[in-house]
């Protein structure tokens, strides 16, 4: 029985998408990677259909045809109904006789922890914050950009920079190296030139992202203008976690804070001693750490403290990963 398929674990972002099909020791039994999950941008039911390629593959090799639960990690399910329709998706496809969705950013935080209990900030493309008590318990934000109360991410920062180096440029901002380094990282001499190649869409507008690790090297280098975004950002990942803490009633516990996402994750000095000094004010119990396990792990581990399994099955789990 211990090698009996018990959990279908799917981490699905924008990017790509991860599935593992997992026994009830903890084993796990394949795995596979397929393409991006963006329900918004083609409609729930393809955006399903895109996981049955990586499902298909991963239960021929498991040698099954279905699972126990699929516990299910998925980027934009951000509001209740967008959760309720993906499992509907999801169970629609018979997969497994259960089925539970939840936001991506829940798969980074129970990757980094070693039961459902802390606060995790993601920042990677867009910015994102959730918690988790072992109750049951959740804190969580919408998360859907500026509509939502949201500063930050990858995308954000890279048009911030764009906005201080055009005003620098033109004399409407106080000087900043970015009006020098940007448009140098395109092969550009100016901020004129830069923004008719974005607006012209000569430059992919998908490679804005790319300014954001610019940002990064001309805070590095003493920008004053750089070095404040920097700043800015380490103050809403600090506000974020803090937050969470309070609803969770964990900022008087000893409690893990991840951080997560390709920009936390980078480990830019600035930043992560911004955040780490801002938390010891705001929140002196958190621990901070960067989270670099794979969200799978944590989107398995989550299906497995819903089955009720043991802790050595959830050893056996993290150590695949590990390995």
């Amino acid at each position: 029985m211990g090698m009996t398929a018990r959990v279908l674990a799917v981490d699905a972002g924008n990017s790509k998408t991860d599935v593992a099909v997992v026994a009830a020791d903890g084993t796990v039994l394949a795995t596979a990677r397929g393409g991006g999950f963006r329900p918004p941008a083609v409609g729930v039911r393809a955006a399903v259909d895109a996981l049955a390629e990586p499902v298909a593959e991963a239960f021929a090799a498991a040698g099954i045809t279905s699972v126990d639960h699929v516990s299910a990690c998925l980027a934009n399910a951000d509001f209740p109904v967008e959760e309720e329709q993906l499992a509907t998706a999801l169970h629609a496809r018979a997969w497994g006789t259960t089925v539970e969705v939840r936001n991506d950013t829940f798969a980074i935080l129970r990757a980094g922890i070693t039961e459902p209990r802390g606060v995790a900030v993601v920042c990677g493309a867009g910015i994102n914050c959730v918690g988790m008590r072992p109750d049951g318990r959740t804190a969580r934000f919408p998360a859907l950009g500026r509509i939502s109360g949201d500063w930050g991410g990858g995308w954000g920062l890279a048009e911030e920079a764009l906005w201080h180096a055009a005003r620098a440029e033109d004399g409407r901002g106080e000087p900043t190296a970015l009006s020098r380094t940007l448009p140098s990282h395109f092969g550009h001499d100016t901020m004129l030139a830069l923004i008719e190649a974005l607006h012209l869409e000569h430059i992919e507008p998908t490679r804005r992202h790319e300014l954001t690790p610019v940002l990064f090297t001309t805070a590095a280098d003493g920008d004053p203008v750089a070095r404040a975004l920097v700043d800015r950002l380490a103050e809403e990942v600090t506000t974020m976690a803090a937050v969470a803490l309070t609803r969770l009633d964990l900022l008087e516990e000893e409690t893990p804070v991840l951080l997560g996402g390709g920009i936390l994750a980078a480990r830019h000095p600035q930043l992560d001693d911004g955040i780490r000094d801002l938390l010891a004010s705001r929140a002196p119990k958190a621990v901070p750490q960067v989270v670099t396990a794979s969200p799978v792990l944590g989107a398995a581990l989550l299906g497995l403290d819903g089955l009720g399994a043991s802790a050595a099955a959830q050893t056996r789990v993290r150590r695949f990963y590990d390995a």
